[in-house]
């Protein structure tokens, strides 16, 4: 079905109508090409998402003198007393722990608020998706952008902690910039996917809130695998947590650690599981987010 609305011009003069095209669902084909046209939409939308992340800062924070840096004070504060209890906890020395625990916090803060904020990327944004038309991709590259710039401001704890301790960078940490990017797309991935599905089942937040919980517990971030020699039971359970080789594919480079090709074979094979199948539930799930939010 093909409808005509006429504008009006601020003149007062009528321009040509717009023509939109309406259709029943046609199957996956269909599918697959609206959300191939949303997502270049907002690829083209880059400089909005852009202001759109730095305006939820910027009201997050008003009114507050330093801002953000709120936020980084409190997490120096709080890795500086961590890492003086849990490196007497593990005997270990507080030189090589004290870098360790910084960019583990750190890292671990941003990808939870990835999780958190990519879960309720479409709920938070239900009055624009109702009240006027926009690439539901900006909204899922949104949260990613508000989470970003906050991690901006927490570097300035890893760099000073690194510059303390002496933790020299080499041609080695440049590989954290491309597990820093596939981190962004996993990140914008798992938006649309559990967006939509958080959208619609308003309870998933809650699991996936209880997920990281635990998922904080058994991920290396306070401590270091060494610990597990001689444990096979928790070697193995260790195996198959994803967030490890995500988490290592990052956080070897920048502390000079090895790094096996294997780690980073699973962690790719766990981005391309991701991947596709938020590729597959965003097409099928786009036509219904405006009805759940």
């Amino acid at each position: 079905m093909t409808k005509a609305a006429p504008t009006m011009q601020r003149d007062g003069a009528f321009r040509k109508p717009v023509h939109f095209h309406l259709s029943a669902d046609r199957g996956w084909k269909q599918r697959f090409h609206l959300a191939w046209t949303d997502l270049c939409e907002g690829m083209h939308l880059w400089r909005l998402i852009a202001v759109l992340g730095f305006l939820d800062i910027k009201l997050r924070y008003r009114g507050s003198a330093l801002g953000p840096f709120w936020l980084t004070a409190s997490m120096g504060v709080q890795v500086a007393a961590m890492a003086f209890i849990y490196a007497d906890l593990f005997h270990t020395d507080i030189h090589s722990y004290l870098p360790f625990l910084s960019l583990s916090i750190i890292a671990w803060n941003y990808l939870n608020a990835l999780v958190t904020d990519g879960c309720a990327c479409f709920i938070e944004s239900d009055t624009v998706i109702k009240g006027m038309r926009m690439p539901f991709t900006v909204h899922a590259a949104r949260s990613i952008v508000r989470n970003t710039i906050i991690l901006a401001h927490n570097i300035i704890i890893i760099i000073a902690v690194f510059a303390i301790m002496g933790i020299h960078q080499s041609l080695y940490s440049l590989m954290a910039v491309p597990a820093f990017g596939l981190w962004l797309v996993d990140a914008f991935a798992f938006s649309l996917l559990f967006g939509a599905l958080c959208a619609r089942f308003r309870d998933v937040p809650q699991i996936i809130s209880a997920v990281m919980q635990i998922a904080f517990f058994i991920t290396p971030v306070m401590w270091n695998t060494n610990i597990l020699t001689g444990h096979r039971e928790a070697l193995f359970l260790l195996r198959f947590n994803p967030f490890y080789y995500l988490f290592e594919i990052l956080r070897a480079p920048l502390l000079g650690t090895p790094l096996t090709v294997t780690t980073w074979a699973w962690a790719l094979v766990i981005s391309g599981f991701l991947i596709l199948f938020s590729w597959i539930a965003f097409a099928r799930t786009r036509g219904r987010i405006a009805f759940w939010v």
